[in-house]
């Protein structure tokens, strides 16, 4: 499969600290399109040292963006990106060498935290299905955890993407924020219910899986560090979800 046949949809907000790595990890795909959400900070004078397509949209929902972008590019096949993610070496090598035996791929993941590389916490088996023949494919509109929903046959590749999730604990406890509410908008829209039970049993129960049963103590602080918050996050996904619901039977 040659890159050159491949668009690349990239979304961003506020990502002047990855988007130039990003972008450079994709240069000789066929095109590259970045979808923005009206950034505040350097992301658009960045990008626009690369030979990118830029297009600034209100956020709905990552799935919304790039559903949105899909209809815009102009390659069958494309490979979508968050700019906080990179193509690897050996992922680029093994795309250009594919012969199409599937309708898309599944791509694992290899994320960095706090300076170091992630080797337990569940995050050694992050897979997400990314290069995909793009009309056999789409976006269901949930809030988070958004996975393209493709009509065939997908297979597993072995090079990575390369993923920077969180620059520090600032940043990721901004982002526990920004998630949570859409999490707990979700819930409701679901007719979650026992969000008060849930409040109290799935934290140490997140907590104990990714740290004990994913190994999340081989990664030392920084695992530590990064189980705790993701137990916290369910904490406060219910917690908005129950604060919610009582208001509106208020």
């Amino acid at each position: 499969m040659q890159p050159e046949n491949i668009s690349v949809i990239v979304t961003s907000h506020n990502e002047a600290r990855n988007i130039a790595r990003c972008l450079e990890s994709v240069r000789g795909f066929g095109e590259t399109v970045l979808v923005d959400s009206f950034s505040t900070d350097e992301t658009l004078e960045i990008a626009r040292r690369f030979p990118a397509n830029i297009y600034q949209r209100p956020y709905r929902s990552a799935a919304a963006q790039k559903n949105w972008a899909l209809g815009v590019v102009q390659n069958q096949w494309v490979l979508i990106l968050d700019a906080d993610e990179t193509v690897s070496g050996e992922l680029r090598a093994e795309i250009e060498a594919l012969s199409q035996t599937a309708d898309g791929y599944w791509i694992r993941r290899s994320s960095e935290y706090l300076g170091r590389s992630i080797r337990g916490c569940g995050w050694q088996r992050d897979k997400v299905l990314r290069l995909f023949d793009r009309t056999r494919g789409r976006y269901p509109l949930v809030e988070v955890h958004e996975e393209v929903e493709l009509e065939g046959k997908a297979e597993m590749l072995e090079g990575r993407l390369i993923h920077h999730p969180y620059a520090d604990i600032h940043q990721h406890l901004r982002k526990i924020n920004e998630y949570t509410s859409r999490g707990a908008r979700e819930c409701l829209d679901h007719g979650e219910k026992f969000a008060l039970a849930k409040m109290f049993l799935h934290p140490p129960f997140r907590f104990l899986r990714m740290y004990l049963l994913q190994r999340g103590f081989l990664d030392g602080g920084a695992g530590l560090t990064l189980c705790l918050l993701s137990s916290y996050s369910v904490l406060l996904k219910y917690a908005k979800a129950w604060e919610s619901r009582r208001k509106r039977h208020q």
